[in-house]
Formats: C-alpha cells, sequence, structure tokens
C-alpha cells in the first residue's frame, strides 16, 4: 500500500521539547499538595491539564521519529526500535517503583507516620509485598502519582501495528481511535488494578490523546490548516476557554459555584480525568490549534535564554519526569513536616525544578560524553614541487 501520511520537515521542533519541559514542570508541582506554587499550572484554569499535553506530544513525537524510520528501514526495523524504547520505560519504571514505594516505607518507619502507606497506596506492601511486588511489575499495582508512565508504555508497546496502518490510512486510524473511545466511555471499558478497582488513566480513552497526536504529526496539522486559520474556530475556541476557565474555578470556589444551576455545574465537576472527558478533549484540541496557529515552528522566542532551561528538561524528558516524580514526595514530605508557610512552599518548588533542571543538563552532557569525539580532518597533502624548465 501506498504511504498517505505527510512526514513532518526533518529536525527538532522545539516547540515540543518546551511544551513538554514544562508539562514535566506542572506535573511535579501538581503532585504536592496544599502547595500555593502549583496555581500556576493550567489545570487550574480548564479542563485539561499537564497530563493531556505530556500524552498528546508523546503520540506526536513517537509517529514523528519512528514512522520516518518505518519508511526508509521497513517495518521490523522500526518495531523493533520502537520496543527498544518501550523496554526503556519499562526499566525506567521499575526503578522508579521501587525506590519510590522503598522511600515511602523508610520515611513511614523513620518518622512514625503509618498514615503515610495509606495516602500513597502502598499499604499491601505490609500485608503481601510478594504479590504486591508482582502486581506492580505487571503494571497493576501503581503506588499514587506512578500512574502515567504505566500509560505510556502500554500506549507505546501496542503502537507499532498502527503507525504502520496509519502511514498508510491516518484519517481511518484517527477514526477508529474515536470510535475505541466512545465505545469504552459507554461500556464502562478499563484494565483491572491490583487490589481493587481500575486504572486511574483509563487507556482505552487515552489512547485517543496520543493517536490525535500522532495523527497530528502525520498530516493531521495540515489537513486541519484552514479549521487552525479560520476566524470562526478563534472566537468559538476563545469563547471556549473562557467557559472552560469559569467552571474550572466554579469547582474551585463553592461561592462562584452555587451562581450555577445544578446541571450545569455538576456536568463538569468533579472533572472526569479517569475516562477522560469529552470536554476535556476539545479543550486540549483547541489549545493546541491556536498554539499551532500562533506559535510556528519557526517562532523566534524559542531562542530566548529564558526558555532553555524548560526545553532542555523537554528534551530529556524521561529522566526529568522519573526525578520530579520522586521529588514530588519529599517535597510533600517536607511541606507535612514544616509549618507548610507560603515561604516553605515557594522554595520546595524552587529547589525541586532547579534540580529537575540540573538534571536534565547533566543528562544532555553525558549523553555527548558518550559519543566519540570527531576525527580530525586530515591536512592536505602538499602541491609538489616543479622543477623550473
Amino acid at each position: 500500500m501506498d504511504i498517505r501520511a505527510t512526514l513532518p520537515a526533518a529536525g527538532r521542533d522545539l516547540r515540543l521539547d518546551l511544551f513538554r519541559g514544562i508539562a514535566n514542570w506542572a506535573i511535579f508541582l501538581d503532585h504536592i499538595p496544599y502547595n500555593i506554587v502549583n496555581w500556576l499550572t493550567t489545570r487550574n484554569y480548564g479542563f485539561s491539564d499537564a497530563a493531556d499535553l505530556f500524552v498528546f506530544i508523546s503520540g506526536y513525537t513517537a509517529s514523528f521519529v519512528y514512522a520516518r524510520m518505518m519508511i526508509e528501514r521497513g517495518f521490523v526495523v522500526g518495531a523493533t526500535r520502537l520496543m527498544k524504547r518501550v523496554w526503556q520505560l519499562y526499566v525506567a519504571h521499575v526503578f522508579l517503583f521501587v525506590i519510590y514505594i522503598v522511600t515511602i516505607g523508610y520515611v513511614a518507619i523513620k518518622f512514625h507516620d503509618p498514615d503515610i502507606i495509606n495516602e500513597f497506596n502502598v499499604a499491601g506492601l505490609i500485608d503481601n509485598p510478594i504479590e504486591t511486588l508482582t502486581q506492580g511489575l505487571l503494571l497493576k499495582f501503581k503506588p499514587v502519582n506512578l500512574d502515567v508512565l504505566p500509560l505510556y508504555i502500554v500506549l507505546m508497546g501496542v503502537f507499532p501495528p498502527i503507525l504502520w496502518l496509519m502511514l498508510r490510512h491516518p484519517d481511518l486510524v484517527m477514526f477508529a481511535s474515536l470510535i475505541l473511545y466512545a465505545a469504552a466511555r459507554q461500556f464502562g471499558w478499563n484494565l483491572p488494578a491490583y487490589p481493587v478497582g481500575t486504572w486511574y488513566f483509563n487507556p482505552f480513552c487515552w489512547q485517543l490523546l496520543f493517536m490525535f497526536g500522532a495523527w497530528f504529526a502525520l498530516g493531521g496539522a495540515l489537513e486541519s490548516r484552514p479549521i487552525i486559520r479560520s476566524r470562526p474556530l478563534l472566537i468559538a475556541g476563545l469563547a471556549y476557554l473562557v467557559f472552560a476557565l469559569v467552571m474550572t474555578m466554579a469547582g474551585r470556589f463553592e461561592a462562584l459555584g452555587n451562581l450555577f444551576p445544578h446541571w450545569l455545574y455538576d456536568a463538569f465537576n468533579p472533572n472526569d480525568k479517569t475516562n477522560l472527558a469529552p470536554y476535556r478533549v476539545l479543550h486540549f484540541v483547541i489549545i493546541a490549534f491556536l498554539v499551532t496557529r500562533f506559535f510556528p515552528k519557526n517562532w523566534p522566542g524559542l531562542e530566548w535564554k529564558v526558555f532553555a532551561p524548560m526545553i532542555k528538561c523537554g528534551q530529556q524528558s524521561l529522566e526529568v519526569f522519573c526525578v520530579g516524580v520522586f521529588l514530588s514526595f519529599v517535597g510533600h514530605f517536607v511541606l507535612t513536616l514544616s509549618s507548610g508557610s507560603v515561604f516553605v512552599q515557594v522554595a520546595v518548588s524552587v529547589i525541586g525544578i532547579a534540580l529537575m533542571t540540573a538534571v536534565a543538563y547533566y543528562r544532555a552532557w553525558s549523553k555527548r560524553q558518550d559519543k566519540p569525539p570527531p576525527r580530525p580532518k586530515p591536512a592536505p597533502a602538499a602541491a609538489p614541487e616543479t622543477s623550473a624548465a
């Protein structure tokens, strides 16, 4: 079959790195409760948040990186490179999982705080450690805040055949993704969690944003250009973003929520994150379209020094994400032990982001050291002397 997808131009898109770095910072801040600094993140001002952005960019990047490889070198090479990435993600998850639960257990014992074990959903380790660890390796047992990476692993694990088909029928795959999303919401499909319940991020629903990212990268952005640049979308989109802001604030402040009829308030509060409510999808799609319209790939602001740390964190996303999840627990515990003053909240947030940024710069430097230095160019041969006649 012919390739019908349109691959994006070669070269790094710094917008992806920038927004992925912002998402990593926001996820860290959002995982620290009772932290005034997390009022800076997007979850307080609309229906979608950093998790939506992270999953969308993951789909965009996966197709951007592996589609060209699959076309030029064949399905097997592309699929095996994808699975290599899945293995890297899984190893990172296991490494983070072990350190995370050991740290929580140590803190609970050291500071005589057994409630923290229940708060972070690791009580099963006390009663049934072998089974709990086994289910953790199978991605069924997940302590609090360790939900995004297993979702990413599952979506990437099933992506090779989907990418092969999307290269040939991108719109058909996107339509199938919509059907699966609707069916999962209608019939309550989800994966089981351990010891009870289901996945916090329902993969049958969240695959929609991942596939939307892949579709957007493989020609969807070009196909949607008339809509993206249209005046009606600009007006309606901005109006919807304002509406989302009002409804989100209504959920945060009871006095504001009481101003709206119950049927309207209850439609958006609480925000259905597990099954990716349609209003979240619409909210994110509008943001993606507006960003595409007003921030092109060659936007000069991407070279500004102020964005360099965020871009670096986006380029080293896996390491920064794992460190951020761990630091969010540390920050939470520090606030619990301390007075929890505004100064402490700001200090914990700033230090955490600084450490994440330091990890990103170190990881980038370390990768450069792993590459052999360029060989010096040989000196040009001297021209032979000619004797005078």
